[in-house]
């Protein structure tokens, strides 16, 4: 069977831009995950196909969720990549989403399978979207670097440069994919503070939001996620103030920020336990499991 299964094929999309954004490695506070969701969510995206897990994913990582449907049916639902069409009439394109968990093995055939669909559809650009844990505080602009193969393109959206090297996740391999191809893409990633980890980070979202905008031409009403957004930075202020060890080391953070000094040494974190454990309990004071996104 085709890994690449079809509902529809889409057709008469104008310029279309493919924006990715994987679970996983590449998601630091899901908020890569979630700003293609709300895009897709504010566009009224629809479905029309999706990668079959079978060849790309190992299921004792990823595994399948059983669900209960009306309280009677047990249904079983594997892990996948889904493929959306959102037309965006008043927009100059287009947009084509690309969601899901990021692939356990194959990653080149994978990869070559995002340009096919790329390929068929006419797409102009790929985009991805990311989000990596750094020394920064909750409390300051979210910091969006990425790069674009399109030299003006980067220019024009002010995108300032990574200078990171180390391993990558499947961004990096569909970034090369489509470099070998000859389809133009860029990155983006926003920074997610590394003592909120384990929370979504609805902020860090609306900061990618923000920025694709800008690269693809498309705006976005993120009234609700610009809520969510000022709900998680005053969560997290109450919940840092409620330990003197986390609430210094976050002062830390702040007057780097201010200063443009040297990263603060993480080894001067407080126990991440700790600050897991006040932040959750502080959510539940609140009466919420999460933070809006």
């Amino acid at each position: 069977m085709q890994p690449l299964l079809w509902d529809r094929r889409p057709d008469g999309l104008r310029a279309p831009a493919m924006v990715c954004a994987f679970k996983g490695w590449n998601d630091a506070g899901d908020a890569a995950s979630a700003a293609l969701t709300f895009v897709g969510s504010a566009h009224g995206a629809t479905r029309f196909a999706q990668i079959d897990p079978e060849e790309f994913y190992d299921f004792q990582a990823t595994r399948p969720r059983i669900e209960m449907i009306e309280g009677r049916t047990r249904e079983l639902t594997w892990p996948a990549v889904e493929i959306w069409e959102a037309r965006i009439p008043r927009a100059p394109r287009d947009l084509i989403l690309l969601s899901g968990p990021e692939p356990s093995m194959r990653w080149r055939t994978f990869s070559e399978i995002v340009v096919e669909v790329a390929d068929v559809l006419g797409v102009q650009l790929v985009v991805t979207l990311g989000a990596l844990l750094a020394d920064v505080p909750h409390s300051r602009p979210v910091g969006i670097t990425g790069f674009a193969t399109d030299e003006s393109l980067a220019e024009r959206t002010d995108l300032q440069p990574s200078s990171y090297e180390g391993p990558t996740g499947i961004t990096g391999v569909v970034h090369a994919a489509c470099s070998e191809a000859g389809l133009p893409s860029a990155s983006l990633w926003a920074t997610v503070p590394h003592y909120v980890a384990a929370a979504p980070n609805p902020k860090a979202a609306l900061a990618l939001v923000r920025k694709l905008e800008g690269l693809v031409g498309v705006t976005v009403d993120a009234t609700e996620l610009e809520s969510a957004s000022g709900d998680y930075e005053r969560q997290v202020s109450l919940a840092v103030q409620s330990d003197p060890d986390v609430q210094a080391f976050v002062d830390r953070l702040e007057k780097a920020a201010e200063e443009d000094d040297e990263p603060v040494d993480p080894s001067e974190l407080p126990s991440g336990d700790v600050i897991a454990r006040e932040f959750q309990r502080f959510l539940r004071q609140r009466g919420s499991g999460d933070t809006g996104s």
